[in-house]
C-alpha cells in the first residue's frame, strides 16, 4: 500500500472521499513522518501536532456528515513569514524568535475555510532574503535528495518539506524566485502567482512590489487546487487585484494542442550547467511533440534585471524592516537608552544578509543617490516589463531553465554573495514584470533535480497549470521521490 504521506493532494482527496483513509490517519502519518525524518532535513520551525489531529477529527466529521469542502483533511505547511493565529511566526530571525501572531492571513483563511490542516511552520532565510535556506537563525535546511546540498531559498523548507514527505503541499513566497528556485532544486512544482493574485493581508513584508504568496506540491494539478482555495481579492490587502479567478481544475484539459511556446535565448546564460540545458531544451521538445508550437524570442533587458532587482528589492527591504526597533516588534537590546538600544536591537538581531540588504537599499535610497540608482532602477524595470508584453502578443507561454545549476553544496556560497545572488537569475525578471511563473521537474543531474520554468501574461495562471499538467501527464519526473531512510 502506498503511505499516506507520499500521495499526492488528489490523490489524497480520492481517498478521503472514498473512505480508504481518514484525515486523522493521514495527519497522523505525516505527523510520524515528521518526527523521524525532519531531524536531518529541519524543513520544520514548529509543528502544531495536536492542533492539526484536532483539526483533521474535525474534517472527518464534516466529512462523514456530507459537508466536505475542497481541501477537506489535506495537511498542509506554512513558510513561517505567513501569519497564523496562535502559532509562532518568526521569519528565520532571532528578532521575532517569540512572536506569535494574534490573527491569521487571508491566505490562511481561507485555506482553513476550504478545509486544510496546519501541520506547522516551515523554515525559509530570515525575513525570505536569500536563495539556500542557510541564513535562517534557527536552522540549516538540507535538501532531501542530498543532505549536502542547499534546498534552495528562500522557501527552502517548503519545498524541502514536499519533497521528503513532511506535507502534501505547502505555502511559500516568491520576491525574486523564492518559490520556483527551491522547486526546482527539491524536484516538486511550485507556482508564483501573477503579483496581486493571491493577497498580502498577514505576510511579513520584504520588497512590497514583489512579494508574492504561492503553493508548492508534487504537481501541477495540486498547485491548482491550492491556488483556487487562496486567490482572489482581498479588501484588506490595497495590492490585491480585482481581477475575477479561473476555474483551474477545467484549465487541465491534457494537451498543448494550439498553444505557442516561446524561449527566450537571454535565459540560457553563460556558465549554466550543460546537463540543466539539455534537460530543459529536451522538456521543450516534449512539448513539441505534444502539439504546441515553439519559437526563440527575445527579452533583451532580462540582462538588467539583476542590478535591478538588487537596488529595488533592497530599498523595498530597508523601508519595511525599519519597523523592527525593539519599541513596537521584535527583541529590545539591553543597552540603556533608545538609540544604543536600537542599534543593539538590529545589530545583535538581524543576521549578515538581512544587514547587507538594508544596507544597500539604505544607500539607494539617500540623498544623492536616489535618482542616480533607485529611481533609475524603476525606469529599467519599466523596460523589463514591455518586453514581455511584446513577446505575449505573440506566443501564449514562455519556457526556460529555472536555475543555471543543480543545487550547490551548504556553504558554497556563503562568502561570496554575487554568485549566490547569481542563482536567481533565471527568475528575478518574472518578479520584476509581476507576471506568473510555474516550475515542473524535468530532469535529473548527479542525482539532483532540474526544473523547467514557465512564465505566463498577468493573470493567466491556467494556461501556465495546463502546460505543466500536460506535461506531467507524458514524463514521470513528478513522480520521483528521494531515497530518505
Amino acid at each position: 500500500m502506498t503511505a499516506p504521506w507520499s500521495l499526492t493532494i488528489a490523490e489524497a482527496l480520492t481517498a478521503l472521499e472514498h473512505g480508504s483513509l481518514s484525515a486523522v490517519e493521514l495527519t497522523r502519518a505525516l505527523l510520524q513522518r515528521i518526527e523521524a525524518v525532519d531531524p536531518g532535513i529541519r524543513a520544520y520551525l514548529a509543528v502544531d501536532g495536536d492542533g492539526a489531529l484536532a483539526q483533521a477529527a474535525a474534517a472527518d466529521a464534516r466529512r462523514r456528515g456530507g459537508q466536505a469542502r475542497p481541501l477537506e483533511g489535506i495537511p498542509l505547511g506554512i513558510k513561517d513569514v505567513i501569519s497564523t493565529r496562535g502559532v509562532t511566526t518568526t521569519c528565520g530571525s532571532r528578532l521575532l524568535a517569540n512572536y506569535t501572531p494574534v490573527y491569521d492571513a487571508t491566505v490562511i483563511t481561507r485555506l482553513r475555510d476550504a478545509g486544510a490542516i496546519m501541520l506547522g511552520k516551515l523554515n525559509c532565510d530570515e525575513f525570505a532574503m536569500g536563495s539556500s535556506t542557510e541564513h535562517s537563525a534557527f536552522a540549516v535546511t538540507r535538501n532531501p535528495w542530498n543532505p549536502e546540498r542547499v534546498p534552495g531559498g528562500s522557501s527552502g523548507g517548503s519545498a524541502a518539506a514536499v519533497a521528503a514527505g513532511l506535507a502534501l503541499g505547502t505555502l511559500g513566497t516568491d520576491t525574486g524566485g523564492s518559490i520556483r528556485q527551491p522547486a526546482a532544486l527539491c524536484g516538486v512544482t511550485g507556482l508564483k502567482p501573477t503579483y496581486g493574485r493571491v493577497s498580502r493581508y498577514g505576510l511579513v513584508a520584504f520588497a512590497s512590489s514583489l512579494d508574492q504568496i504561492g503553493p508548492m506540491a508534487w504537481t501541477a494539478r495540486d498547485c491548482g487546487l491550492l491556488l483556487a482555495a487562496i486567490a482572489g481579492h482581498d479588501p484588506h490587502d490595497g495590492t490585491s487585484a480585482t481581477v475575477a479567478t479561473a476555474d483551474y481544475a477545467a484549465a487541465l484539459v491534457g494537451d498543448v494542442r494550439g498553444l505557442r511556446i516561446g524561449v527566450p535565448r537571454e535565459f540560457f546564460v553563460a556558465g549554466m550547467q550543460p546537463a540543466v540545458e539539455a534537460a530543459v531544451r529536451t522538456a521543450i521538445e516534449v512539448l513539441r511533440d505534444a502539439g504546441a508550437t515553439v519559437s526563440e524570442v527575445s527579452l533583451p533587458h532580462s540582462r538588467y534585471a539583476l542590478p535591478v532587482y538588487y537596488l529595488i528589492a533592497p530599498a523595498e527591504a530597508s523601508a519595511n524592516l525599519a519597523r523592527y526597533d525593539g519599541v513596537r516588534f521584535g527583541v529590545r537590546g539591553a543597552e540603556p537608552g533608545y538609540w544604543a538600544a536600537l542599534e543593539a536591537t538590529r545589530g545583535t538581531g538581524f543576521g549578515a544578509e538581512v544587514r547587507r540588504r538594508i544596507m544597500l537599499g539604505t544607500y539607494a535610497l539617500s540623498a544623492g543617490y536616489y535618482d542616480a540608482y533607485y529611481r533609475r532602477a524603476q525606469q529599467v524595470r519599466t523596460l523589463i516589463r514591455r518586453d514581455y508584453e511584446r513577446v505575449f502578443a505573440d506566443v501564449d507561454v514562455l519556457a526556460a531553465p529555472t536555475t543555471p545549476s543543480v543545487a550547490f553544496r551548504i556553504g558554497e556560497h556563503q562568502h561570496d554573495p554575487l554568485a549566490m545572488y547569481l542563482e536567481d537569475v533565471c527568475t528575478l525578471p518574472a518578479n520584476l514584470a509581476g507576471i506568473p511563473g510555474l516550475v515542473v521537474p524535468c530532469g535529473q543531474h548527479d542525482g539532483l533535480p532540474i526544473g523547467l520554468q514557465l512564465l505566463g501574461r498577468p493573470f493567466d495562471e491556467a494556461t501556465l497549470l495546463r502546460v505543466g499538467d500536460a506535461y506531467q501527464r507524458v514524463t514521470d519526473w513528478h513522480a520521483h521521490r528521494p531515497a530518505l531512510a
